[in-house]
């Protein structure tokens, strides 16, 4: 019996992702997919994504089933279990049959056949949903064991947040994002919904869209660049950027970690006239955010955020740093089985070393806006905190009084602008607000 091309890319994509610390999302982005029909391309993705998001919820339905133990399968076998569980459970409309024959094929496939008798055993055996394994869970146990996220950043979470929000902050993490877009010119929504692509109005951003329906990637103005895939909080970092200020002549920014170019290419688009620099460490990223920022006005600098080629000359920096991406997992949650807490602390250090650099290149009276899609003080709050102990040159401007002015611009849609406050930072948290978990601050130079 031959496996379905669908199961086929899923399982070499999952395999990456585990072997080389790929990102799911990109590799399913990829010339994996190429050849798939539409309905193929779906049910990879779905098994991709879902099996990154239960990951370890669909290893304790079958555990105890395992002759040896998890820690003995080979990667091979492990991925077809994780994905012929996330069928049986979350796919229902595919026969039980067909998920046991195609996982028990994959194994023959991947040349574990050795593997593949108790492979049958075990699907055989397992029940058709997760509900007998997460049944009347509460507190951190729900957390953990039923909404699928590392106990240690379950506990963290709790800790920093309360119960409640953490519990939103789970929750959301094992939904399907919504696709939500930039939109530069109201027109384009039009040239959008004349090739199939349906729009809902965003929740925090004027300019953003929510894709109800329709393959945008294939619509003509997105490959054109006219319009951006891009999450609201991330909108919203860029737009703090310009809160409040009208472009001057001469003006410019500077985007210190700018890859893959979202917020540069938001920057460009409010800004058109400012000279905006994006520098990218690595050229590969580079020469791809020259392909995905197409506006003029932004010049590609491939260089080290630690050893830019620029003086104090820039009236804005934004320093959208490297981070643990806690704030992304519903988009990324390949994350939270690689993240450890011994990396949050390496992440700060490096994360220190990158905005006290990026201070000498903003001009007496410029702005800097430091930013991460973390959800830990660690990179946040303690990150702004240590810098500004070494730097008497600046201070931190409250960001409500910021968001309150793209409020009364127009440009912010959010009611509760209270709710976006975390003492002087912007904080989004996923499931608070229906977008990614954001920290930005605002710093300006005397």
């Amino acid at each position: 019996m031959a496996v379905s091309p669908s199961r086929v890319a899923a399982f070499k994509i999952l395999i990456r992702v585990e072997r080389e610390s790929a990102y799911a999302v990109e590799l399913l982005h990829s010339a994996l997919l190429d050849d798939l029909s539409p309905a193929d391309r779906n049910l990879a993705t779905d098994i991709v994504m879902g099996v990154q998001r239960w990951r370890s919820a669909l290893d304790a339905t079958f555990a105890g089933l395992v002759p040896r133990g998890l820690a003995k399968l080979d990667l091979e076998v492990l991925t077809a279990l994780r994905m012929g569980a996330y069928q049986l459970a979350k796919l229902t409309r595919i026969p039980a049959h067909a998920v046991v024959n195609e996982t028990v094929e994959l194994v023959k496939l991947a040349r574990k056949r050795s593997a593949a008798g108790m492979v049958n055993a075990v699907m055989r055996k397992l029940q058709p949903n997760l509900d007998p394994y997460v049944s009347g869970l509460q507190g951190i146990d729900y957390l953990a064991d039923a909404l699928a996220h590392p106990r240690w950043l379950a506990e963290r979470w709790v800790n920093n947040f309360g119960y409640g929000r953490a519990d939103l902050i789970c929750t959301y993490d094992q939904q399907i994002p919504a696709t939500v877009l930039r939109l530069t010119h109201p027109e384009d929504a039009d040239a959008l919904a004349q090739q199939g692509v349906q729009l809902g109005a965003g929740a925090l951003m004027r300019n953003a869209r929510v894709v109800k329906s329709g393959d945008v990637i294939a619509a003509e103005v997105f490959r054109a660049g006219r319009v951006a895939i891009q999450d609201e909080g991330s909108q919203l970092v860029a737009a703090l950027v310009s809160a409040g200020e009208q472009e001057r002549q001469g003006m410019k920014i500077l985007d210190c970690c700018a890859a893959p170019g979202g917020k540069a290419a938001a920057m460009a688009a409010r800004w058109p006239h400012a000279q905006i620099f994006a520098a990218e460490i690595h050229p590969h990223r580079a020469r791809l955010m020259r392909r995905l920022v197409p506006q003029e006005n932004v010049f590609i600098v491939t260089a080290d955020a630690l050893h830019l080629p620029f003086r104090a000359e820039f009236d804005r920096v934004l320093v959208d740093v490297p981070c643990s991406g806690t704030g992304t997992l519903a988009r990324n949650p390949e994350i939270k089985w690689r993240l450890t807490p011994e990396d949050i602390n390496d992440l700060q250090a490096r994360q220190i070393a990158i905005l006290s650099a990026a201070m000498r290149h903003v001009a007496s009276g410029g702005r800097l806006i430091y930013s991460t899609c973390s959800l830990e003080p660690e990179e946040n709050e303690q990150v702004v905190a240590a810098c500004l102990s070494n730097q008497s040159e600046f201070r931190v401007i409250p960001v409500a009084r910021e968001l309150l002015r793209l409020k009364e611009s127009g440009e912010l849609v959010w009611e509760n602008v209270a709710q976006l406050v975390s003492g002087d930072f912007l904080r989004t948290l996923p499931g608070v607000q229906p977008c990614d978990g954001f920290f930005a601050a605002v710093l300006v130079k005397n």
